[in-house]
């Protein structure tokens, strides 16, 4: 068992260094009417709304009754590869949850939600507002 921690750890680091890419970073929206900072949620990670434009706010509350603002709309997300996430997405403007999948290109992040089995599928992509 002891054997083993040393291929144990040499996995979970490239994890970490992955997870370190996306945590504490903030992203905006293609029309920047959004933007939301990742953090460690848990073992996971997790991206909270941090400022919506006033057209967002609007939208969102026409699907549903939870304010945008604080939102968490990425959820626990964990890396399957290197600078590759699965998860959750929330859309507040139809109050429904989607599984997800981000994929990092140095400042770009490129999010891919399917409603079913890679079906009714749809990508975004975000930009590093800060590291």
């Amino acid at each position: 068992m002891i054997a083993l921690l040393p291929f144990a750890l040499a996995l979970a680091a490239p994890a970490q260094a992955q997870s370190a890419d996306l945590a504490q970073s903030v992203w905006r929206n293609p029309r920047d009417s959004v933007h939301v900072r990742f953090e460690p949620c848990g073992a996971l990670l997790c991206g909270t709304v941090i400022w919506a434009s006033d057209k967002a706010i609007a939208d969102a509350a026409r699907g549903s009754s939870t304010p945008l603002v604080g939102t968490r709309i990425f959820r626990d997300f964990h890396p399957v590869q290197a600078n590759v996430w699965r998860g959750r997405v929330f859309v507040p403007d139809i109050a429904s949850t989607f599984s997800g999948r981000i994929t990092l290109d140095g400042d770009r992040m490129i999010g891919r939600g399917c409603l079913f089995a890679g079906l009714g599928c749809k990508s975004q992509t975000w930009t590093r507002v800060t590291p």
